[in-house]
């Protein structure tokens, strides 16, 4: 179960009462590569082999799916093997976030080149539709939301980590075959740059949101040929960035 019911005091209308409330469940996953680096991280255990595959495209450790030899998960625990060639030459730039987990040192921004375009309409429903298939969130408040589209699919996942819950639709799509560069994102949450660069390393060309970018966020769309998408609620968003993926119809 994701979900826990835990005892609460409720405040409302100058009245205070005993409630049940649902709660996000998550644990600690620990994350061992070619067992010498290892990492925990809170998260939801789901879809942890998704998680593996998106972490080390995202985190710049492997360029493709070839570059993994081995994922084994036993309970909350997740052992990867990539070339050691591979983790010889990221070792050196990987430093430690304030969750226990590993965010690369941004030193190159490779550009996506791809000629992808979506409608504003889809994104607009997109959205909606993002918010409708998160069952957690709407139970319990506690997870991001995260999407990733290709063709007629749509993948949403869910965690109490936006990194993760975007790892995770990143994964879906290169262990089912997707063609990433003529997908989309689209997620619940900021876009710094940590967020940004996990598009250039996995090659998707569009990144969407409900919330705002930061300057950091837009600094490395610029450099790696991102477009960006915030603030998209209702009828309405903005578009940062080679607007010419998003189409006004």
């Amino acid at each position: 179960m994701k979900i826990e019911e835990i005892d609460a005091i409720q405040y409302r209308n100058e009245k205070a009462c005993d409630v049940k409330e649902n709660v996000v469940k998550d644990e600690t996953i620990t994350l061992t590569i070619n067992g010498s680096i290892s990492r925990s991280l809170s998260a939801i255990e789901d879809s942890l082999e998704e998680f593996a595959v998106g972490y080390l495209f995202n985190e710049n450790m492997v360029k493709s799916m070839e570059d993994i030899k081995k994922i084994e998960i036993e309970g909350p625990q997740i052992n990867a093997e990539i070339d050691d060639k591979l983790l010889r030459t990221n070792e050196t730039v990987l430093c430690s976030d304030s969750a226990g987990g590993w965010r690369s040192k941004i030193k190159e921004v490779n550009p996506v080149e791809s000629d992808f375009q979506v409608s504003v309409k889809e994104l607009i429903a997109r959205i909606e539709e993002l918010k409708d298939n998160a069952e957690i969130w709407q139970a319990t408040g506690g997870t991001h939301v995260a999407g990733i589209v290709y063709k007629d699919q749509f993948v949403v996942k869910e965690d109490v980590s936006r990194h993760v819950a975007v790892d995770k639709v990143i994964g879906y799509g290169l262990i089912h075959g997707f063609d990433l560069n003529h997908s989309y994102v689209i997620y619940s949450g900021r876009m710094p740059a940590d967020m940004v660069i996990k598009m250039t390393r996995a090659g998707v060309p569009i990144l969407a949101s409900n919330a705002a970018p930061a300057n950091s966020g837009y600094n490395i769309a610029k450099k790696g040929n991102i477009t960006l998408v915030g603030f998209l609620r209702g009828q309405r968003c903005n578009i940062y960035n080679n607007q010419n993926r998003v189409i006004f119809d």
